[in-house]
């Protein structure tokens, strides 16, 4: 439908206005708010994923796509709640220690609210010791780890391995994400799924949580 590519370029092009301007007439049009976010939003976003990974997109203009998604996600949210089975369970989610960034973090946090997690968000720069004890203490069914820096993707499978070591490894399933990880890197680390982007942490999530007796 027109109105959802038109949604999808606003994401790609971070014209937050223009965005929300389109998902409220693409609701005010009868359009399911489910379908707005997986043939609009999330479009928008995979695309400007897939440009910043070609360096056709930096930085601030990931942002902007992120932030245009972000103010719809909370225009959309109540009529996701009421229309769609959540997917039910908790998620840890944090950037490991020595990363400040959370491009992306906010977003994936807003994305699995969305889909009924419960989200605990920690941040960037997080202690590897403050997320065993938030894995202690919150219990959830997933561990969300993100790094954008190469020097920083390392401390993944000490968290992993440190898990191991406290008996907490069974008991929850570990994703990862971030521009320099990849799923030949999640599976050499014994993570359990790898998401290119929020959008695709949905779905990875849902199968993850699932599995989790």
């Amino acid at each position: 439908m027109e109105i959802l590519l038109e949604i999808a370029q606003a994401v790609y092009d971070g014209d937050e206005p223009k965005t929300l301007e389109l998902v409220k007439k693409a609701m005010a049009e009868g359009l399911r708010a489910q379908e707005i976010v997986d043939k609009g939003l999330v479009m928008g976003l995979h695309e400007c994923g897939a440009g910043y990974a070609a360096g056709e997109k930096f930085i601030p203009e990931m942002l902007m796509s992120a932030e245009a998604m972000k103010a719809s996600m909370a225009v959309l949210k109540p009529h996701l709640a009421a229309g769609e089975s959540p997917i039910g369970g908790k998620v840890v989610l944090a950037t490991v220690e020595g990363d400040v960034h959370d491009i992306g973090l906010e977003l994936v946090a807003t994305m699995l609210g969305s889909a009924g997690l419960e989200v605990i968000f920690m941040g960037p720069d997080v202690e590897t010791s403050r997320i065993i004890a938030a894995v202690k203490q919150d219990k959830p069914q997933l561990l969300g780890l993100s790094a954008l820096l190469t020097n920083t993707m390392d401390i993944m499978p000490v968290i992993i391995k440190k898990l191991e070591q406290e008996g907490l490894r069974n008991s929850l399933k570990v994703i990862i994400g971030g521009a320099p990880v990849s799923q030949d890197f999640a599976d050499r680390i014994g993570a359990d799924g790898y998401a290119y982007d929020a959008a695709a942490a949905v779905p990875v999530a849902k199968k993850l949580v699932s599995q989790v007796g």
